[in-house]
């Protein structure tokens, strides 16, 4: 018998029970959607965190006190020493592959408007740090050489404290008070928004550096230096050249572990994508697991059918059909159930993945490998299931199907 005709004998089969025939699929169509929600919220947390990591700089570089075999980001702080001025203005002039170097300290202050308070990020950095960070104001002016020579009591703020603090009322020009002073704002950052890791980029001020020191620490000592070089295929040379100027300053001897930690934006960006990665294939394969129920459930319903309609068989097998014939019919119509069941999984699949990105502000991605794995996964389930009832029925004997009742 040729295979198109088999072919249209097994789904006309299917066609005589169709509720049957798609609750029988209901397995498989859970097991593909699942593996592809996984696969494509895992893809779209990837390119957000990645892109974030991105947006925090171009080709930067983080200058840390503490040595890496501490922590995996920066070490530790306590017994580290931080850096000066002079070390930032030794970067600016020997390391050149470096484009920017700014300073930046930072501490919790309360920020006061009138009869309104908030809590926040008290930022101290030098001009350099806005270039370095791409980080531009919606309205205002940044802060500036002028400002940072003369340490002026100006600063900038995020939309989080327009909100809080300000309402419907105009910013610019006012004055706030924090660590008994007051600033006046110059300026609102253009919103960044809430970051993957769950901190409100825009719940912040920023000042001066000079500013901050002689008015909030009382010391001139730098927490953090951020850097950003010339181009991205300069940034391993720049990482280099920061390291071996820091050793020759701190006076670490060869051999002696670094007191310091040069952090490149793309370690962590690899490390988060890798982190990512593995989690999101862990769940598709855990999710992957409903699809073997779904081909057990395959594998039960064609059983059953085998059963019900044994004199078929028997009247088929009477007129000349081979039990190879019989076999390729039933094995037909289990592949085209897990067809059916892959088809309507990956459509269920990209529409629950699409509905989900924009619910948790995720980017919508289409996991083409992972939803043509599935599907054929989903082929293969109907195969393995398929097998056990398609024998069973080739193998009974055309005179007892006929004597079936």
């Amino acid at each position: 018998m040729k295979l198109r005709d088999t072919l249209a004998l097994a789904l006309s089969a299917l066609l005589r029970n169709k509720m049957r025939s798609l609750l029988t699929t209901l397995g498989v169509v859970i097991g593909v959607a699942a593996v592809i929600i996984m696969q494509s919220l895992g893809l779209g947390a990837t390119e957000r965190v990645t892109g974030e990591i991105s947006s925090m700089g171009s080709n930067m570089l983080v200058l840390m006190p503490g040595g890496s075999h501490r922590q995996p980001f920066g070490g530790s702080f306590l017994s580290a020493p931080l850096f000066s001025e002079r070390d930032l203005a030794a970067i600016e002039a020997e390391c050149d592959a470096v484009r920017f170097a700014a300073a930046s300290n930072t501490r919790s202050v309360n920020v006061i408007y009138g009869e309104k308070n908030h809590s926040t990020n008290l930022y101290g950095v030098t001009p350099e740090w806005f270039e370095i960070r791409d980080w531009g104001v919606a309205r205002g002016r940044l802060l500036d050489r002028d400002d940072q020579s003369a340490g002026a009591k100006r600063c900038l703020i995020g939309a989080t404290l327009v909100r809080e603090l300000f309402g419907d009322q105009e910013p610019l020009g006012a004055e706030v008070r924090l660590h008994e002073m007051t600033c006046e704002v110059v300026g609102v950052m253009a919103g960044k928004g809430t970051s993957t890791f769950g901190m409100d980029q825009d719940d912040v001020v920023l000042m001066p550096y000079t500013t901050f020191v002689r008015r909030i620490t009382g010391d001139d000592h730098i927490g953090m230096v951020m850097v950003s070089t010339v181009s991205e295929a300069r940034t391993d040379e720049a990482k280099e050249q920061l390291e071996a100027l820091m050793r020759q300053r701190r006076h670490i001897l060869p051999g002696e572990d670094d007191d310091f930690n040069v952090r490149d934006m793309r370690e962590l960006q690899s490390l988060m994508g890798t982190v990512t990665g593995v989690l999101t294939t862990l769940l598709a394969s855990v999710a992957a697991i409903s699809l073997v129920v779904g081909g057990i459930g395959i594998m039960n319903i064609m059983l059953v059918s085998v059963t019900e309609r044994t004199r078929e068989i028997g009247i088929r097998m009477a007129v000349g059909a081979t039990g190879g014939d019989i076999l390729q019919q039933f094995l037909l119509e289990a592949i085209t159930l897990a067809a059916l069941g892959g088809l309507l999984g990956i459509g269920f699949g990209l529409g629950v993945s699409f509905g989900l990105a924009a619910a948790l502000d995720l980017p919508f991605a289409v996991p083409v490998t992972g939803t043509i794995l599935a599907f054929v996964f989903a082929l293969v389930v109907g195969v393995v299931f398929g097998v056990f009832p398609a024998r069973k029925a080739a193998r009974l004997r055309p005179i007892e199907a006929l004597r079936f009742e």
